[in-house]
């Protein structure tokens, strides 16, 4: 049976370039070789070559996070380019990577969110203000980034005001929250019609750290992650549930996950990452072999995924 011609897309120029990098080589690794002829692409410096190749490809595994990848721009040259790929279609995309539109959807779907303000620069609110609004402590966030780029936390309003200049260096908008102290999970989707929720990931992050940040996320021993998390059946089911309905919410296809705070009973959601870290060790993959799904499996299945019709 002849191999198919899949193109693995990973680099780019964002900020998350070396986790997109990282990831991809291991998806290469992974990737059955009998099945897959694969052709890489970094789209800092490959995009010609992909445009020119794209009459012999027949799917793509875009391996990017942050933006121009997993905001809906790569998706909507493959489309043009009419290459099937895995996962969220452009506005699928576009609206997990923003979190102020993301929040109002979850919102609109009946999920509980943490209190939030957002703004622009030149409509800041004073860090006193900010306080007076959530209290304190609170997290700081960029409105378009991923990784917890930029993000911080802040107890004081020093932190609050060193915290705002930090994210104003990614974007143009800020969103503050206030803190939820709780246990952190996430919950993967995987599916297209049908989606079904895998086992959820809880996330300690080491005490040397305030929060689950870039550096505890990517820095080898600095977190640890239990999978299927420590939560009782009916809640951890719940949690499952609001995973499923964030990834609907946003019109999300072929896979999610979605980050959230379980405090005494109470469920937020945080965001939802369309194209969620592709390691063999990451969170997602993690799920996805508790189900029952070894790494390569998966990537067949997102492969697959692709080339349903919709």
């Amino acid at each position: 049976m002849a191999k198919m011609r899949l193109a693995l897309i990973a680099g780019g120029k964002s900020s998350e370039r070396e986790v997109s990098l990282k990831s991809g080589a291991q998806v290469f690794e992974a990737l059955d070789k009998s099945k897959y002829d694969i052709r890489r692409y970094d789209p800092r410096t490959d995009l010609g070559r992909l445009v020119a190749d794209a009459p012999e490809l027949q799917a793509a595994l875009i391996i990017m996070h942050g933006r121009g990848g997993e905001d809906g721009a790569m998706q909507g040259l493959l489309d043009l380019l009419e290459i099937p790929y895995q996962g969220s279609g452009v506005l699928g995309s576009a609206l997990a990577m923003n979190k102020e539109l993301s929040k109002a959807l979850y919102q609109r779907a009946g999920l509980k969110v943490p209190a939030a303000m957002v703004f622009s620069r030149e409509q800041a609110p004073s860090p006193r203000e900010i306080e007076g609004t959530l209290g304190l402590p609170v997290v700081i966030k960029p409105a378009s980034e991923g990784s917890s780029i930029g993000v911080t936390l802040a107890r004081s309003r020093a932190e609050l005001e060193a915290g705002l200049t930090a994210a104003f260096a990614y974007d143009s908008r800020v969103l503050v929250e206030e803190f939820v102290q709780g246990a952190e999970v996430t919950g993967g989707v995987l599916g297209n019609r049908d989606p079904v929720p895998l086992p959820l990931v809880e996330i300690i992050p080491s005490s040397d750290y305030r929060f689950f940040d870039y550096e505890a996320k990517y820095q080898p021993g600095a977190s640890r992650e239990i999978c299927p998390a420590r939560l009782e059946p009916k809640l951890a089911g719940q949690a499952q549930q609001c995973a499923l309905t964030a990834h609907a919410a946003l019109g999300c296809r072929g896979y999610s996950r979605t980050d959230m705070i379980v405090r005494e009973g109470e469920i937020y959601v945080l965001e939802t990452n369309t194209i969620p870290g592709m390691t063999a060790t990451s969170l997602f993959p993690q799920a996805a072999k508790a189900a029952g799904l070894e790494f390569p499996a998966l990537l067949d299945r997102l492969i697959s995924l692709a080339l349903e019709k919709e």
